[in-house]
């Protein structure tokens, strides 16, 4: 961490466990539309899906259908399952009321007045149609005046193109609650603080004193106490 976050001219964030209180929301959906499969086939794409936050839903639910149906369910009741279109389709309507319903992140607004010149960003897994939808809805897209992106297309290649543009300006954070969240901001070269407080990183605490990250609990925190360093938030 290089700078006080109010010093930041780019500001990138992940959606779920960052922005809206979703993550719950999408893990449950990732189990309800693999259940035609049955219930340890869809435990086991809730096992995976935790395992590989950030990653966007085209992957998961492909690997899903390549890897663990094959290796749980009978072959008979798997050729009778939903294809890929069907489950991202049925995905995204479990999603979809979810996000629409789901907490703000408390602070986010406050942040905004907190950076007034800064370039906000959403990068995330989600589908980038669904979540410019939700955020018009839920009147919060405006803030985001460096764009919303999303699925299909990953993390790495989005934060590669906007920064060939020039969307992303240096000095960027990236504020994030995954380690592909982290993966992804540090291959661009981008500073990055680890959002703990709706994380669904079981191993958190060991991952980033393992990594030396900077942590915080939430939006709300960064907005209290916006001065950050290699120490910590004080």
């Amino acid at each position: 961490m290089k700078h006080p976050v109010t010093d930041y001219i780019t500001l990138v964030f992940d959606c779920d466990g960052v922005v809206l209180d979703s993550n719950k929301v999408k893990t449950e959906a990732f189990y309800q539309a693999t259940l035609p499969y049955g219930e340890a086939a869809a435990q086991a794409m809730v096992d995976y899906h935790v395992a590989n936050g950030g990653v966007s839903r085209y992957k998961k639910f492909a690997y899903f259908l390549e890897k663990i149906a094959p290796d749980i369910v009978p072959n008979e009741a798997e050729q009778q399952g939903p294809g890929l279109e069907a489950l991202l389709q049925a995905y995204a309507s479990y999603v979809r009321e979810g996000l629409l319903s789901c907490e703000v992140a408390p602070g986010l607004e406050a942040l905004r007045e907190q950076t007034p010149s800064a370039r906000w960003l959403i990068v995330s897994g989600g589908d980038q149609a669904e979540l410019r939808d939700v955020f018009a809805q839920r009147g919060i897209a405006e803030w985001f005046d460096g764009g919303i992106f999303g699925s299909p297309d990953p993390k790495d290649e989005i934060l590669a193109r906007e920064l060939a543009a020039g969307n992303i300006q240096q000095s960027a954070l990236f504020l994030g609650d995954s380690k592909y969240d982290y993966q992804a901001a540090s291959a661009a070269g981008l500073d990055f603080v680890f959002l703990s407080g709706w994380s669904e990183v079981a191993d958190w605490e060991a991952w980033v004193s393992a990594n030396g990250l900077i942590h915080v609990s939430s939006v709300q925190a960064l907005v209290d106490n916006c001065s950050l360093d290699g120490r910590g938030l004080h």
